[in-house]
């Protein structure tokens, strides 16, 4: 079938090679024309996903009715940040029978809330999935082997999206939590940052296992309080996501957090970077919502002081290590 994918960065490339692949007919929807006709000259996207080569049958556009028509399955890969105004520029454009699926990690700045909600708000559509995992779009576009899963309500489309994306290298497992497996997606970016400081700070791997198994407990907090289930954070969308963004050298935001725990600026940090932190934009999002629910995440606190200038990484380390000792309990 033909898909379309929206979003031109590493994700949505990435996602774009294993779905042609897979015998699709495949569309990607950039902004910028100028950018695009530099990736159908080059037959690389040298911006956004350096050192691969790009298979030929990859269709580019910036106009979302060209991207749109005739789709049955539409795959939004739009970061957090521009999420809703991109979505926006597809109203009207999906085909009633398509599915939709949200590939991005994170919340919407503008309403505060899920990705899949606020693309079915702003497409009026119903029923929008969300896929999720430990999955590195420089790792996936080389073909190396990837576990996520497909979340959403109704079994069936997850069950759908399962056969579109699995292959031999891309194994996809289906979740009837949608909340449980985005809140694992947006929470483990800010989780990142916290390692990063860590790591940034000279501290070794006691510290950085201690903030990943903490860091679960946060995320399990605030995902049940919003609906999701306690096992969901078990699962590639909670532990394996979280490891990875922590430890890997592809992570952007563990690179952010290490850069502030060496004594850089935000400020200094953003300006030379092309590609985009979630944890960064997502993270008083996090902590406002954990306080509407009354739900402790106190390294994610920490991480919002620091970006925010009014903590020092260090000083940040020496509070968390100075809290009032405590049970340990899952979720506690």
């Amino acid at each position: 079938m033909k898909i379309c994918i929206v979003g031109d960065g590493g994700w949505g490339t990435a996602l774009a090679m294993l779905l042609l692949e897979n015998g699709h007919e495949v569309v990607v929807w950039g902004p910028f024309e100028d950018y695009l006709a530099e990736i159908r000259a080059t037959g690389e996207n040298v911006r956004y996903l350096p050192g691969v080569k790009l298979p030929r049958g990859l269709t580019w556009t910036s106009d979302p009715a060209a991207a749109a028509v005739g789709a049955g399955l539409v795959v939004l890969a739009t970061p957090s940040h521009f999420y809703r105004g991109v979505c926006a520029r597809f109203a009207g454009l999906v085909p009633a029978d398509a599915d939709v699926v949200s590939v991005a990690k994170g919340f919407c700045e503008e309403t505060r809330g899920r990705l899949t909600a606020t693309a079915a708000e702003a497409l009026g559509v119903l029923g929008v999935a969300a896929l999720s995992g430990p999955s590195h779009a420089e790792e996936v576009a080389r073909g190396v082997p990837t576990a996520v899963v497909i979340a959403s309500e109704d079994l069936e489309q997850a069950k759908r999206l399962q056969n579109v994306f699995s292959g031999p290298r891309f194994r996809v497992y289906t979740s009837t939590d949608p909340v449980g497996v985005e809140l694992g997606g947006a929470v483990k970016n800010v989780l990142a940052l916290a390692v990063g400081m860590s790591d940034g700070l000279g501290f070794g791997d006691n510290s950085r296992a201690a903030l990943i198994t903490r860091g679960l407990a946060e995320m399990a907090r605030l995902g049940a309080a919003l609906g999701g289930q306690p096992e969901t954070f078990a699962g590639l969308s909670g532990i394996g996501d979280l490891v990875v963004t922590c430890t890997s050298r592809h992570s952007r935001n563990r690179g952010v957090g290490e850069r502030l725990g060496r004594g850089e600026s935000l400020a200094a940090i953003q300006a030379g970077m092309k590609q985009v932190a979630e944890g960064v934009w997502n993270c008083a999002i996090v902590v406002e919502l954990a306080r509407v629910q009354g739900i402790e995440m106190p390294i994610c606190e920490t991480v919002k002081a620091v970006l925010e200038a009014r903590m020092a990484a260090r000083d940040a380390v020496a509070m968390l290590m100075g809290r009032d000792t405590k049970h340990e309990a899952y979720g506690a």
